[in-house]
């Protein structure tokens, strides 16, 4: 991803806790989050590479539901697997995700319908073939963004 092009598109962090933690998630509060491989679905419309950034970075302000889960000690980003897209598409790939995973209610999803845009796996392998084929179904076109 390289380029003065503002790029925009969607994407699944894919992360793991490595043990049973209790992570204060800003307005949701305490959260009791399990041991194992968690997908983030979002979007970025505006510069994903700006975002996808910020997200990888430890230093910045806990704003979004995520920021307070990616700062906790237990976890670290495995990867993150983005489509370039014009238009907001994480709705829809959450709702293919909330098929195979367990959704962590109201978890990144107040500003929209959703129950949620995080989502539990025991099996790193499961987490990462649903996000591929859920992005494939809706005709994108995932990549691996490069950390």
């Amino acid at each position: 991803m390289s380029g003065k092009k503002i790029l925009k598109g969607t994407y699944c962090l894919l992360f793991e806790l490595d043990e049973t933690s209790s992570i204060r998630i800003g307005s949701l509060g305490i959260v009791e989050f399990k041991k194992g491989y968690y997908a983030y679905i979002g979007s970025a419309l505006n510069s994903l590479k700006g975002r996808l950034d910020r997200h990888l970075r430890e230093d910045k302000k806990l704003y979004w539901h995520v920021d307070y889960f990616l700062a906790h000690k237990n976890t670290k980003i495995v990867t993150i697997i983005y489509a370039l897209n014009d238009d907001r598409f994480e709705c829809e790939l959450a709702d293919k995700i909330a098929d195979q995973g367990k959704s962590i209610l109201n978890f990144g999803c107040s500003d929209c319908k959703c129950d949620s845009h995080l989502f539990f796996f025991n099996e790193y392998s499961k987490l990462e073939e649903t996000c591929l084929k859920s992005f494939k179904e809706l005709g994108l076109h995932p990549q691996r963004y490069k950390t």
